[in-house]
């Protein structure tokens, strides 16, 4: 009777396994730690059509792992809670260690990646305070302004380039996207670097800050570099 009972269990448990087995749940699930969001702004977002956005998220939702509301016809989806999160970071930090094609992928994705030498999240704590480090924003600014790591400027990466002499030359730059294969971080990076500007990404992005109990705020686009440090 109790190896039944044990089956059971294993069989409850296999049913997150089950829906976490396909791509497009867990680019939707890394898309909706960034927060609620509709079906028609994830479909953008995944570059995946509506139909099938659509039939993984109702799969995501059987699992208990994201929840729904309505407001008037539309229907915004987010994480269950932070449990769902905290799942996803442990897989991703898994296959990192054990799937070499993994690897191997996620450099094609984001190039030389360690030759950035990416800042951790735990770096980044210690040191956010820092007058000799000037964290910036590289997603969109609606991105910035729905939540942003404290202190950070907000420097969209399409603006970034025009705007560049406007960096400092004395500070160390942390450039930061929205997650772990965002490939903006490290672009920006190399484009700083490209003007003898120190700049490193920050490793993860918003998402692993996130992860690692880092708070963000919201608030206006704030894209005034501080000088006064520097002077």
């Amino acid at each position: 009777m109790s190896g039944f009972i044990e089956h059971e269990v294993y069989e409850q448990l296999a049913r997150i396994g089950k829906v976490l087995a396909n791509p497009v749940r867990l680019r939707l699930l890394d898309l909706l730690d960034r927060g609620e969001s509709d079906v028609e702004s994830l479909t953008t977002a995944s570059g995946v059509g509506l139909k099938n956005t659509s039939a993984q998220l109702q799969h995501l939702r059987a699992a208990n792992l994201v929840i729904t509301r309505r407001q008037g016809n539309r229907i915004y989806y987010r994480l269950a809670g932070p449990e769902v999160s905290h799942l996803v970071a442990a897989l991703q930090s898994c296959a990192e260690a054990r799937l070499a094609d993994l690897r191997v992928a996620i450099g094609n994705l984001l190039g030389d990646h360690g030759g950035l030498a990416p800042v951790t999240v735990d770096e980044l704590r210690a040191h956010i305070d820092d007058p000799g480090i000037l964290l910036i924003d590289v997603r969109s600014a609606e991105e910035y302004a729905n939540g942003h790591l404290p202190g950070a400027v907000s420097f969209p990466a399409a603006e970034l380039e025009a705007k560049i002499d406007s960096i400092p030359r004395d500070v160390e730059v942390i450039a930061y996207c929205q997650g772990p294969y965002c490939v903006l971080a490290p672009d920006m990076a190399r484009l700083l670097r490209d003007h003898h500007i120190s700049a490193r990404p920050l490793d993860g992005g918003i998402t692993r800050w996130r992860r690692k109990g880092g708070t963000v705020q919201p608030g206006e686009r704030d894209t005034a570099v501080p000088s006064a440090p520097y002077e």
